[in-house]
Formats: structure tokens, sequence, C-alpha cells
């Protein structure tokens, strides 16, 4: 069966429960919530009894295969939930799960709960088994970008509008931190009747300054050119006691990227032609070649010599402060 997105879940369980349901995803929020959605859902449409399995050995495998294979002997309906907190089933999991996607229960709801999966962990026959026998349901992270929308949206569903500039604040505080916002969004339709439009002062003073940053979300900023959000990043991951030691390696991993795509394009290369040499996925197929238009090769060197400086600083084979030396240094790259 198709992927389904995860917006749309609440609206195809009320229609009628599938037999099979693969949960996975790196936004713990939303995996949470699809959980309980459906949940919610089998006990309305008369799945009244629910087992839960962590299987972790063999035996814990072969308990869970004959438990489904069991069901049908009882006129209950169930819901069979199947949660593997680590995404890895192992040889003796997988092969278990290949069979029961291959001879799924009858009277029964299966749901198999996952984390963010990788490549291999998506190509395996187990999954590739799991998803073509029900729906698949991922749990994707909302981006920078796409957040604003995501909160309005969920506003929207307590009958509350935001001011776009309330809306700004909103995001930045927040920014990461999914669960938080949630939290926040909580806050305000209690604190506000249905039908009010939050205002810039309204999320001054009710919306926590939660936001959680990491490198990754670094790499985007500074690259994008947004200095504005680079400097709060850094803000932030220095006042959550973040060492600027692997930031500084990341950074200059960034750094070289960007002079090998330099040497790449100018011998008439494309993107795409050096998108796996490079490691250029996700985001970064479009924010690298951004930020070459931005910095020279010129620029990019002499950031990578300040790089072997701050190295050298943090090492102690150097005076100076590590963490202003390598504000300063992303700071400029995001200019």
């Amino acid at each position: 069966m198709a992927a389904l997105p995860i917006e749309q879940l609440a609206v195809q369980t009320a229609r009628g429960l599938q037999p099979l349901y693969v949960i996975h995803g790196e936004e713990d929020l939303l995996r949470v919530e699809a959980l309980d959605s459906l949940r919610a859902a089998a006990r309305v449409q008369g799945y009244a009894n629910r087992e839960s399995h962590s299987p972790e050995k063999q035996e814990d495998w072969q308990a869970l295969l004959a438990s489904a294979g069991s069901i049908g002997l009882f006129a209950d309906l169930k819901l069979l939930e199947i949660h593997i907190p680590n995404g890895k089933p192992g040889k003796a999991g997988g092969e278990a799960l290949q069979a029961l996607a291959e001879n799924l229960p009858p009277d029964t709801v299966v749901l198999v709960l996952l984390p963010k999966l990788d490549g291999t962990q998506l190509k395996s026959k187990w999954f590739s088994a799991l998803a073509q026998a029900g729906l698949t349901v991922e749990a994707r992270a909302v981006g920078t970008a796409a957040l604003p929308q995501w909160i309005a949206a969920r506003l929207k569903q307590h009958d509350l509008s935001i001011e776009a500039e309330a809306l700004a604040l909103f995001a930045e505080r927040v920014e990461g931190n999914l669960l938080a916002a949630k939290q926040e969004i909580d806050k305000l339709a209690l604190l506000y009747p249905p039908g009010y439009c939050v205002q810039t002062a309204d999320a001054e003073q009710a919306v926590a300054n939660v936001a959680r940053f990491d490198v990754f979300q670094l790499a985007g900023a500074w690259m994008s050119g947004d200095a504005a959000r680079t400097l709060r990043l850094l803000d932030g991951l220095e006042a959550e006691g973040e060492e600027p030691v692997l930031l500084l390696w990341a950074v200059a991993e960034d750094v070289r990227t960007l002079i090998r795509l330099a040497a790449a394009l100018k011998q008439g290369q494309s993107v795409q032609s050096v998108r796996n040499t490079l490691r250029l996925w996700g985001d970064k197929q479009t924010l690298a070649p951004q930020a070459l238009r931005r910095l020279t090769v010129a620029r990019l060197m002499a950031a990578l010599q300040e790089c072997a400086r701050i190295d050298r600083i943090i090492k102690g084979a150097e005076n100076g402060e590590a963490w202003p030396a390598f504000r300063s240094l992303v700071g400029g790259l995001a200019v």
C-alpha cells in the first residue's frame, strides 16, 4: 500500500481501519499523536482489546507470532501493538515481521511503531513486507520554514488565529522543539476564547523561550545567509553548554565541501553529479550552491584557516577564547 501523510491519518481511520499500520519517523510528538489517534479509532470501532509487545529476544518474537495466530479464535476485535524503539528487530524479528505481514491475523489491527529509520532499514526485507501489506505513516520533522504554518494550523484547531508578527515570535521561541510548541498552543487555547486573534504582546507574555538548537540547524542558517538566525542559534548552543569542538569540526567539513563543490562546478559538473561524492544530502543540495553565490573560494579558504586557529585555541596551543572566535567565524560566513 502507499504511504499515508500523517495529517490524513484521522480522516482515513474514521472511514474504517486497515489491518496493518506502520508508524515511523524522527518527530516524537507526531508519532505519539498518530499512536493515540489509532488507539482512539480502534476503541470507537469496537477493537476493545489492546495487546502490546516490545519483543527483544527470539522467544519474544515467537510468543508474538503465537499470540497473533491465536487471536482469531476469540470473538473480540483486537489492536495488536508492536513497539520496536531502536528500529532494529534483528534476524529473528525481521523474519517474524515478514511472516506476520504475509499472514495478517483476522479481526485484528496490527500497529508497528518505529523510530526514525535509516536508508538500510527502509530497504530491508522486513520493512518492505510491512509497507506492502499495510499503510505506512511517517512522522517527519517540521522544519524551520514549515513551523509557522504548522503553528497556525494547530491554533486554528482551537479556533484561534494569530497575527504575522506574533507568529514569527512564536516560531522563533519554540524552534526545534515541537512538543514544546504543542504545549504552548494548548496554553494559549486555555488563556483565550474561541475566535481570538493572538497578538504579539500575547505571544511575548505566554510563549516560553524553549527553542532547541543543534549543529544541523546551524549549517542551514549560515549556508542560507540568515545572519540573524545564525547568531540566535549560536546564542542557544552556547547557552545549552555545547562545546565548540564538534561544532567547529562540522563547520570545517561544510567549508571543505563548499570548496570541493566550487571546483567541481568550475569543471562543468552539476550538483546532482557530485551529490553522493560530496554527501550533499537533504537541504544541502540547495543550500550549498546558494552559499557559493555569496562566498568566494578565497573567503572559504580563509575560513578554513580560521577553523585551524580556533582548533589550536581549543587544544591550548594558542591563546584566546574559543567561543567568541567561533561565533565570529560562523557569523561572518552567514553574511
